[in-house]
């Protein structure tokens, strides 16, 4: 159970649905609610999809590239802090490849639920690495179950918050979400860095 909700906690800091919701808003002001619906499902699917495959195939990635698990951890670490910051600034949407053009190309689209939504803007480098990182440490059956959990109930609750997304904007308001996305951003900052500590003194260790 402690295992399952670390991993949710970090999956959620790191995420950040609460930061999406005004991308959500503005980019489906003209859906219907049934719309909406759909492209929060397939939003959550796609998210819940991407997590599941970097936590089982991500370590055949580092053997395949011969990345060590500290260094991912590291560099892992450093996108986190470094997402972590944005969102205390203000500049989250920025940071994840979010511009006026680029809102301006994804209205003109069919289907937004697969980008700009699960990729970049939620599932991006920093929850994959946290992912892969994760699995190298926890590969009993148990931690690989639990952990499978708390991916889903990432995606499920990314689906609550952005099929309610148009709610919680009328009713948080545009300072209770930065505020919000602050709190978080300080606590995936504080994840970020331990990473970094933790794969230092297990080099260090090692020495």
């Amino acid at each position: 159970m402690e295992l399952f909700i670390y991993l949710f906690a970090a999956l959620f800091s790191v995420l950040n649905p609460i930061g999406t919701v005004p991308i959500f808003v503005g980019l489906t002001q003209d859906y219907n609610k049934k719309e909406r619906a759909r492209v929060s499902l397939w939003t959550a699917i796609d998210v819940f999809l991407i997590l599941i495959i970097s936590f089982f195939i991500g370590q055949y990635v580092l053997t395949f590239f011969g990345i060590t698990i500290n260094a991912l951890r590291i560099s892992g670490g450093i996108i986190i802090a470094t997402s972590g910051y944005t969102l205390l600034n203000g500049k989250f949407n920025k940071e994840r490849g979010i511009n006026k053009q680029i809102e301006q190309e994804v209205l003109s689209r069919n289907d937004i639920a697969l980008t700009p939504l699960a990729i970049p803007m939620l599932a991006g480098p920093g929850s994959i690495s946290l992912l892969i990182a994760f699995y190298q440490e926890h590969q009993s059956t148990t931690d690989i179950i639990s952990s499978c959990f708390a991916i889903f109930a990432v995606a499920i609750v990314i689906f609550l918050v952005l099929r309610s997304a148009h709610y919680l904007a009328k009713f948080l308001g545009a300072s209770g979400i930065v505020a919000i996305s602050r709190i978080v951003g300080f606590l995936t900052i504080a994840i970020g860095i331990q990473y970094i500590i933790s794969s230092v003194l297990s080099i260090i260790r090692g020495i």
